[in-house]
């Protein structure tokens, strides 16, 4: 069988952590049944997906320095008014900055 085609098919469905994973069963040669080989292609690609899950969460937003609460515009059923807002939205950075 030409694992050169498989891994490439493999890359191409963007199952990347499966074909990093069978290279590595390429090259370690263990004699593991074929059970014992797919379950540890489908781990490796689990962990590969959630890993890159976490990384696109952890991935900081980008923010604008010149932002100000106080400058936005406030609509709402409530009619609340954006002084009220920057007032307790004051507090709640005073607060957190005590802790």
């Amino acid at each position: 069988m030409l694992m050169g085609p498989t891994l490439e098919k493999l890359k191409g469905l963007k199952l990347y952590g499966m074909a990093q994973a069978l290279e590595e069963q390429l090259a370690d040669r263990e004699d593991l049944s074929f059970e014992e080989k797919l379950g540890l292609l489908v781990d490796r690609e689990a962990t590969e997906r959630e890993n890159r899950r976490l990384l696109t969460r952890l991935r900081p937003a980008p923010r604008n320095p010149y932002w100000n609460i106080a400058q936005e515009e406030w609509t709402s059923p409530l009619k609340t008014k954006a002084s009220n807002i920057a007032r307790r939205w004051d507090g709640f950075t005073a607060l957190t900055a005590i802790k």
